[in-house]
């Protein structure tokens, strides 16, 4: 069984074991958090598409860690005009686990 959830703005296609990166969240490592923005759900047999959410469906996830991205240099440069600006980025982010699908 498979769901898509959204989370942090984006959406993720999630399996019971599979291990995503979400936007931090602040539960603390170890917890289970329960992303209820599903929008839809699929089996074998067929799918549950949510206008907009599947109201009975949850995804269960325990948090492995907190941790920065790598880092993204963003240059800002305009040509013939001795302009130039560099500037670094770390993107924060919650590793978790899906424990458990529901629908």
């Amino acid at each position: 069984m498979y769901a898509i959830v959204r989370t942090g703005g984006k959406q993720y296609r999630v399996e019971a074991g599979d291990t995503i990166c979400v936007e931090q969240l602040t539960a603390p490592v170890g917890e289970t958090v329960s992303l209820g923005d599903v929008l839809l759900v699929g089996d074998g047999d067929g799918t549950q598409v949510g206008v907009p959410h599947v109201g009975s469906a949850k995804v269960l996830g325990r948090v492995l860690e907190h941790a920065r991205d790598a880092k993204v240099r963003v240059f800002k440069y305009k040509k013939r005009k001795h302009y130039r600006r560099t500037r670094g980025h770390r993107q924060a982010y919650t590793a978790l686990r899906i424990e458990k699908v529901e629908a």
